[in-house]
């Protein structure tokens, strides 16, 4: 699983309290333009999903947006993207950004990340998909969802496999190795992955 064309990247529409956060969209945006890897994302032009488009694109990247019409309205809109494509809502944008991306990338962010991130786990946890998804937990951010996710287990809520379904990497250094080295899909059955 070594050739990724496109990958999507889940992040926040703030940069947060912490520069660690803002430093890994950028320099996550310089890794994928010098690899040529496409950027699928939110379409924003503010937060850290601003960061990281910018980051890719004055580094010579591709950046395509898929952004709800509800929010130009807002004027949130990155207006100086390789294509920014407008969908009729939320549903429609993950489904867009879905189909554009060869592997997901979940950067720190708020409750839109969290969402964005769980759907497409739980995709992948029901069959839907096989593709990678590599969680950066810059600056330890996502260290209670891994609590969270151990919790589930143990409680007896999901089997143990579940862990299998993400790679949750300390740096976005570490981001296309973990890609090179993503697991093939299991054959594991539906049923053992509920």
């Amino acid at each position: 699983m070594a050739d990724f064309k496109a990958l999507a990247v889940y992040c926040g529409s703030r940069v947060g309290t912490d520069p660690a956060h803002g430093a890994a969209a950028e320099r996550l945006g310089r890794i994928m333009a010098e690899r040529r890897v496409r950027l699928i994302f939110g379409g924003g032009s503010v937060g850290m999903i601003g960061v990281l488009a910018d980051a890719v694109l004055d580094a010579g990247g591709e950046a395509v947006g898929v952004i709800p019409d509800f929010l130009l309205r807002y004027e949130v809109a990155h207006r100086d993207l390789t294509e920014l494509m407008v969908v009729d809502g939320m549903h429609a944008r993950k489904r867009r950004m879905f189909d554009l991306a060869d592997g997901f990338i979940v950067l720190p962010g708020g409750l839109g990340t969290l969402d964005e991130m769980v759907e497409i786990v739980t995709w992948k946890q029901l069959g839907l998909h096989t593709k990678p998804i590599i969680v950066v937990d810059a600056a330890g951010y996502w260290a209670p969802f891994k609590m969270l996710l151990e919790s589930v287990i143990t409680g007896g809520f999901a089997h143990g496999s579940i862990a299998n379904l993400l790679q949750i990497v300390p740096t976005v250094d570490d981001v296309f190795p973990a890609l090179a080295q993503a697991p093939e899909p299991s054959s594991d059955g539906l049923a053992r992955r509920l």
